[in-house]
């Protein structure tokens, strides 16, 4: 007879699966650990994609747009030499975050993400994000 769930287990009538029926102890911790560096790998890109999108916008910013603009050229230079930067940070951190949750992972342990750093980049965005609103509101008037 195949056990149901009842209201404390979760979806009450559906079958209750078992991890032990199906996974072996060992394997299972080791395939956690794998799916838990395969999603570190994935955030690194990520931070990777979100360095050089910030660098795409820095460049476009900084010069792209004085050239296509009438208005003052230096607001725009500004905020490009901003972003070049946000991404240079990104990029940076990101690097050095994989570095620490390997290192943690092979000790068997977690690396949180530092919420200093993750403040500093929220307030990076936050300014960068006002300066450009500024800037395509002022700077061609």
């Amino acid at each position: 007879m195949t056990e149901v769930c009842d209201a404390e287990d979760g979806a009450v009538g559906m079958p209750l699966l078992r991890a032990e029926s199906w996974f072996y102890a060992g394997v299972e911790v080791e395939d956690a650990t794998r799916r838990t560096r395969l999603a570190t790998e994935r955030t690194y890109l990520a931070w990777w994609r979100s360095g050089l999108t910030a660098l795409a916008v820095g460049l476009a910013a900084g010069k792209l747009v004085p050239e296509l603009s009438s208005g003052a050229s230096w607001p725009y230079e500004l905020l490009g030499v901003g972003y070049s930067l946000l991404g240079v940070a990104f990029i940076y951190y990101g690097h050095r975050r994989q570095h620490a949750v390997e290192t943690a992972l092979q000790r068997g342990e977690w690396e949180p993400l530092d919420t200093r750093v993750a403040t500093a980049l929220t307030a990076a965005g936050i300014v960068l994000g006002s300066a450009t609103v500024a800037a395509v509101l002022f700077a061609g008037s």
